[in-house]
C-alpha cells in the first residue's frame, strides 16, 4: 500500500481486498471482552476536522483507541482557524508536536492531498472527507458491508465483489461517497448504476466506470445491493429540482419499491438519513436496511487502515490471534 489514503482511486484490488479481509480480524477483536490491541502503543494521531462530523469522527477515535494510539481532537471551531490561521501553519504546528498520523476532514477537494504532498508536515495522511471529492474509507466500510452480507463473512476471506451489481441514488454531483465507491467498486469487479436526475449528475459523468439511468424503478430488480444518497443542501446555491415531494417520489425508496428488489439485496445509507425524502422510515426500519451495521464496520475497517498505514503492510491475522490467547 502507498504511505497515504487520498482517495479510493489510489487502491489496488489487492490493497482494497488486503484492507477488508484485515477488517474482518478487526471485528474478531470487536468481539473480545477487551477490545484493544497495542498496535499502535506510543503513536499520536491527530484527527483534523474542518467540518461537523459525527459518524466519520468518532468511528476514527474509536478505530485508533482500540488500536492504543494517543489520539488529539482537533476541531476548527473554536480554534486558530477561526481567527484566520492556514492550513500550512496548523499542519506545521501538528509537526512541531511529532504527529504520526493524521485524519483529515476538509471543505476545499483536494485538501488532504496538498498536505499529504507539500512537505508541510512528516506523517501519514488520511482523508476522512474532503469536499465533494472522495471519502474513502466510507467506500471501504460499505464494500466490507457488501462483501459480508452478499458473499458471507468467511466465505468472503480473499474475495472482491465481481458480478454484483450496486445501484447508487441520488445527490452524485455533490457526493464524495458516490465517487469513491464508483472507483472502489470497479477496481473490485462490481457492477456500478448511478440513478439520479440529470441535474444532479456531474459533468464528465459519462467517463466514470459506470453505467448511468434516470429511472429508479427499473435498475431495482436488478440490483444486489440498493445505497441511497442524502440530498446535500448545504452544497446547494441553486434549485436542482421542483420539489421535495417530486423528488422523493421519482427517487425516494419506500416500500413498494424495496418489494421489487430481489430478496437478497440490500439497501444501504452513508447516513445521516433524512427520513421521509430519500428513504422512508419503513425501509430504514427494516432488516433489509445497514446504515446501524455501516456504522459498526465502519471502526472495524478504520482500524484495519490505521494498522496497514502504521503498524505494518501484513495482514493483522496473526497479530489479532496472538493478542486473542494472551
Amino acid at each position: 500500500m502507498k504511505r497515504h489514503l487520498i482517495s479510493a482511486a489510489d487502491l489496488t484490488r489487492d490493497d482494497a481486498v488486503l484492507i477488508l479481509d484485515t477488517a474482518e480480524e478487526m471485528a474478531r477483536v470487536a468481539d473480545r471482552p477487551i477490545k484493544k490491541l497495542p498496535t499502535l502503543r506510543g503513536r499520536t494521531v491527530v484527527n483534523l476536522f474542518f467540518e461537523d462530523s459525527t459518524r466519520t469522527r468518532i468511528s476514527f477515535e474509536a478505530a485508533e483507541k482500540r488500536l492504543s494510539a494517543d489520539v488529539i481532537n482537533f476541531a476548527a471551531k473554536g480554534s486558530s482557524v477561526s481567527k484566520g490561521e492556514s492550513l500550512k501553519d496548523t499542519a506545521q504546528t501538528l509537526e512541531a508536536m511529532g504527529v504520526d498520523a493524521v485524519v483529515i476532514r476538509h471543505g476545499a477537494s483536494g485538501a488532504p492531498y496538498r498536505l499529504a504532498t507539500s512537505g508541510w508536515i512528516d506523517a501519514v495522511v488520511i482523508n476522512a472527507g474532503d469536499g465533494t471529492h472522495q471519502h474513502p474509507t466510507q467506500s471501504l466500510l460499505d464494500a466490507f458491508t457488501m462483501r459480508r452480507r452478499l458473499v458471507g463473512r468467511d466465505a468472503g476471506l480473499g474475495q472482491d465483489l465481481a458480478g454484483k451489481r450496486i445501484t447508487i441514488v441520488g445527490d452524485i454531483l455533490h457526493s464524495r461517497v458516490a465517487r469513491s465507491n464508483v472507483d472502489l467498486l470497479h477496481t473490485l469487479g462490481a457492477e456500478v448504476t448511478l440513478v439520479a436526475p440529470p441535474t444532479l449528475l456531474p459533468v464528465g459523468v459519462g467517463h466514470w466506470p459506470c453505467e448511468v439511468s434516470y429511472d429508479l424503478d427499473s435498475t431495482l430488480p436488478k440490483s444486489d445491493a440498493v445505497m441511497m444518497l442524502r440530498v446535500q443542501r448545504e452544497r446547494m446555491k441553486a434549485a436542482f429540482f421542483p420539489t421535495e415531494r417530486e423528488y422523493s417520489r421519482r427517487y425516494g425508496l419506500d416500500g413498494d419499491r424495496m418489494a421489487k428488489m430481489p430478496e437478497h439485496a440490500i439497501v444501504m445509507h452513508p447516513g445521516p438519513m433524512v427520513r421521509g425524502m430519500e428513504i422512508t422510515a419503513e425501509v430504514a426500519d427494516s432488516d433489509r436496511c445497514t446504515a446501524i451495521e455501516q456504522v459498526a464496520n465502519g471502526v472495524h475497517t478504520r482500524m484495519a487502515v490505521l494498522y496497514l498505514l502504521l503498524g505494518g503492510n501484513e495482514p493483522a491475522v496473526t497479530h489479532a490471534r496472538t493478542e486473542e490467547t494472551k
